[in-house]
This record gives C-alpha cells, structure tokens and sequence, in this order.
C-alpha cells in the first residue's frame, strides 16, 4: 500500500463506432500516463465505443470487436506499472453491461457494471443494458477504491454502498453532455455526494461533439472537505493528472491544477464551434458551405464555422432574388471580407422566375401568396444542395430555435442542410453572442480577432425579404416576447394560465402554443445541431407529430 498516488484522467474526444480509433487513443493514452508516473489511468464512460453507440449495441459483432478491442489492449499493458480503468461494453451470461474493466500488467483483472441507467431526457440506457447489482470496490495498488459509473452518482444508494464496503477514494468516468447549466449542477451534485460519504470524488467527462450532443469535459476533483482539488479545460482534450495523499485515514489532493471554466455566457459559441468541428471532420468532410442573406443567423453561423474550421474552409454564399436589399447584398459581402472566406453571388431571379412560369397554369385564378414567397426559399436551398454536391462541402443551415419553434421555416428551402450550429439557439441569445464575439476573441479559435460580424447586420431589423418590406415582425410578436413565451412553454413547461398570470397576453400565448404543436412535423425533418438548453427540439423534447391536444389551462 502506498500513501501517494497518482490519478490520470483522459479526458479524450472519442468517435462512437470507431473502435480502432479509439483504441489508438487509448495506447497513446497509457503511453504517456506511464511516462508521468500515473499509478491509475481512468478513460471517459463507455470509451471503447464512444458515448452514446444507440443500435450499434444491437449489432453483436459490434459488441464482439469492442470485447476483443479491450483484451488486446489489456495485453499490451504487459510490463507496465500504470493501472487502467477502462470504460466499455461488455456482455456476460446472456446480458449486456455498461461496464469499467479494470487493466494490470497485461490482464483484465476485474470489472464493475454501471447501477443506474439513465432514462430519460437524452438517455436510454434501459433499451441496451442490464443494470449491475450495488458493486464492490477495487483493490487497485492496495487502495480501495470505489467505481460509480456517471449516473451512479446521481443518486444515493451507489456511492453509500461503495463507502460502506470500504471505499477510501471515489473514481467516476462519465459521458456528460453540455447544456447551459451543467457544469455548475455536476460541481453541485458531486458536493452532495462527497459530503454523504465523506469521500473524495474525482469525476471525468468526455470532449467532443457527436452528433446532437457536445460533452464540454471540464474533469474536475473535490476532496472529502468539499474543496475543489483540480478542474481540467472546458471543450477541450485535456489529460488531467493530480497527486494524493493519505492523512490522517483521508485522502488529500496535493498537487492539482485547477483550470477556470468557461463563462456561462460564452459557453454556447464553444459548444457551437465543437459540435460543428465534430460533425465535419467525423463525417469525412472538410469545409462547409452556407447562405450568407446579410442576416444576423447566417453571420453568426458563418463567423462559428470561420472559429471552428479556419476561413479557408467556409465558403459563402449570396442568392438574392428581386426583394434582397441593397443593405443585404452590402452587408453580406462586408461580413464575408471580413471573416476572409470565399464568396460567391449566385441570383435566382432565372430558375424562380421559371418555376412560376412552368406553374403559371396550375396555378391559374389564385392570388400570389405564401406558395410564392416559399419558392424562393427553395430555390435557394436547392442551388445550396448542388454547390454542396459538385464541391464537396457539407452544406450547413441558420435557422435559429425561435424560428423552428413556431415553424418560421421553410421546410425544403432554408431548412436544407446537414447541420445546424444554432438550432438550439433563441433569436436574442444569438443577438447576444455576436454582440460578444465582436468584442473577444476566445483563445481556440480560427477566426479573426475584432469585429467579425457588421454592426449593420446587428442593428437592422431581421427580414426573410421574401417580399416588398416585409419583417419578421410582420408575422411574429417582438423576438424579447416571442423568445419569452418559447421558454416559458418548451423548457419551462408552463401551462398557458402560468404565462398568462405573469403578464403575457392570453391570445398571443395560445396562439403561439399553437404555432409549436403544429410545427413539428418540420422540426422532425430539421438538420442535427448541439443542444445548448436543457429542452433541445427533437433529441431533447419529444412531441408527436400528430395530436389533438391543446391546453386547457384557462378553459
């Protein structure tokens, strides 16, 4: 037994599905974790796989090259003094768990099986895993040390069970995704758990965007007095290493380093900007291309792919048709010199007027409308789609979570696209970080430094400009309202009544709650983008596309 040690924890953008890749990382991992001394290297939740694998669980080969991933990098630590903690699928007895292994000099050693499977909000763990039974701890280097598996610390029995059998320390990797107040609530949460066991916790989490979620790491450790012992980067790879040491039957972090997180008001870009690098480059592309309109959402978009790829892989472009301004065309084209990437004017007037041509008989005794003005849209997205096509680069989409909401989209027109940076982003939160990003540059970042999105762009009241003068608020309350009301109803819950007692309008509420029920046969078909709030459309929030119910509140 020793009365120092030293913990590692990887905290690693692993690619789900990619068992070699990220069984490469793991070596390289272990390399350098025996290089720092480290007596016990932890990996994130589910490592091997990558977090979250969904029906690739189903799939048994899948399952059989991750089990054989593992034995074979166990047999590589052969000769070596670190301890490794590997997170993993593992099936045994007919039944298959969300396990950690547990790696000494060349063998597997033992493993413990995650209690408590999530199932609800993002997770579903239910569907693929059998829960462990209330685990023992692990001898590892003579310490006893207990193994909560991510949502085994989110909850009493787990942690109280390890302290019970013994626990001196308390090591637990994780797959936790952002959202807005996550990093304050984990910090939270692992307090409570260290002041009922009156244990030292070290948490780890994963990096990387995969898919519609974003794990923002910030490892991080709190010692048995609730004092936090270390915190690792925020969005960021980071190994994190902290040294031990037992006093007094405690053990006490001396040597750790603590990194301040990312400010809560800056966290959205950050996550923006991983959760696109990740889409990109984990999908086998490398540059995008988007609509720049002038508008606010596009320029923001465009200055998040500028941070997140580097300007020479962003490629903008303009199609206006009769009704874009003057302003549009000047604004877009100074945002797109501004943040240096390629820009390309392409008008629509031909193939739109066209189409209304071609349709002119179908179309015969009926006003011009809504039908009219959406053409336009789609013409738009289709010209993007055949850019994308004979380019090469991913074609990503603007639509803020204000617009989605209330179906201010139009489906197969500016909905088109294999991503969206913002869609989990309310129209005055994206007025918000342009405002930030034009005065602070973070440090990870591509893009220039000063101003990158036009103040004109900001000031100037936002337009589809699918017709002669017309606004957003033509058909929608002022963004502050509209932006209000959404929260209240989506990531609050609210009912009508409650908006209504704090002050909204009865009508414009009901009308509204209207405008998101009947919005999401297109949310369904709406491109991926990272969850940024706690209620996420789609991967968050799961509505039927088909439903008769309204809220009878103030019936």
């Amino acid at each position: 037994m020793t009365d120092i040690l030293r913990i590692a924890l990887a905290q690693l953008n692993p690619k789900v599905g990619d068992i070699a890749g990220n069984l490469a990382l793991a070596r390289t991992a272990i390399v350098d974790a025996e290089a720092a001394g480290a007596d016990i290297l932890m990996f994130t939740e589910l490592f091997l796989t990558g977090y979250f694998p969904e029906d690739l669980l189903f799939k048994r080969q899948f399952v059989t090259e991750a089990m054989a991933a593992a034995k074979t990098l166990a047999k590589e630590t052969k000769g070596l003094d670190v301890s490794v903690l590997l997170p993993t699928v593992w099936s045994a007895d007919g039944h298959l768990y969300n396990s950690v292994l547990l790696i000494e000099d060349g063998a597997i050693i033992d493993r413990r099986n995650k209690v408590e499977l999530p199932n609800d909000d993002v997770f579903y763990e239910k569907r693929y895993f059998t829960p462990g039974e209330l685990p023992e701890p692990l001898t590892i280097k003579g310490i006893t040390v207990g193994v909560p598996i991510c949502e085994d610390v989110w909850h009493e029995p787990v942690c109280r069970a390890l302290k019970d059998k013994g626990a001196e320390i308390l090591l637990c990797p994780n797959g936790s995704p952002y959202w807005k107040f996550k990093q304050s609530l984990r910090l939270d949460l692992v307090r409570h758990r260290v002041a009922e066991t009156g244990l030292p916790l070290l948490y780890s989490n994963q990096v990387g965007g995969q898919d519609e979620l974003v794990f923002d790491g910030a490892t991080f450790g709190i010692n048995a007095d609730g004092s936090l012992a270390f915190q690792g980067k925020s969005f960021v790879d980071d190994t994190v290493l902290s040294e031990w040491e037992k006093r007094d039957e405690t053990w006490v972090c001396v040597k750790g380093h603590v990194t301040d997180l990312v400010p809560i008001n800056e966290a959205p870009w950050h996550a923006a900007m991983l959760g696109l690098r990740d889409y990109v480059h984990k999908n086998g592309f490398k540059s995008v291309v988007l609509g720049l309109s002038g508008g606010i959402d596009s320029a923001v978009v465009a200055a998040i792919a500028v941070d997140a790829l580097g300007a020479e892989n962003v490629h903008c472009v303009m199609l206006p048709y009769r009704y874009t301004s003057e302003a549009s065309l000047r604004d877009a084209k100074a945002c797109a010199e501004t943040l240096g990437v390629r820009y390309d004017i392409v008008p629509i007037g031909g193939p739109v007027d066209a189409a209304n041509d071609a349709l002119a008989n179908v179309f015969a005794g009926r006003v011009p409308d809504i039908t009219e003005e959406n053409l336009q849209s789609r013409m738009r997205g289709t010209i993007l789609m055949a850019i994308s096509n004979k380019l090469g680069s991913l074609l990503i989409t603007t639509g803020n979570k204000s617009e989605m909401a209330v179906g201010y989209a139009t489906i197969y027109g500016d909905m088109n696209g294999a991503y969206n940076p913002i869609k989990d982003m309310l129209k005055m939160q994206v007025y918000g970080l342009a405002e930030w990003r034009n005065s602070y540059q973070p440090s990870d970042v591509l893009g220039p430094a000063g101003i990158v999105i036009p103040p004109e762009i900001i000031s100037k009241a936002p337009s589809a400009e699918l017709r002669p003068d017309q606004t957003d608020q033509d058909s929608l309350p002022p963004y502050p309202v509209l932006d209000a009301i959404i929260e209240g109803l989506v990531e609050d819950d609210c009912s009508v009544a409650e908006l209504v007692a704090k002050g909204f309008d009865a009508d414009l509420v009901k009308r509204i709650e209207r405008l998101i029920y009947i919005a999401e046969f297109k949310r369904r078909q709406a491109a991926p983008g990272p969850k940024i709030t706690a209620k996420a459309f789609g991967i968050g929030r799961k509505y039927p596309i088909t439903s008769g119910y309204r809220d009878g509140s103030l019936s």
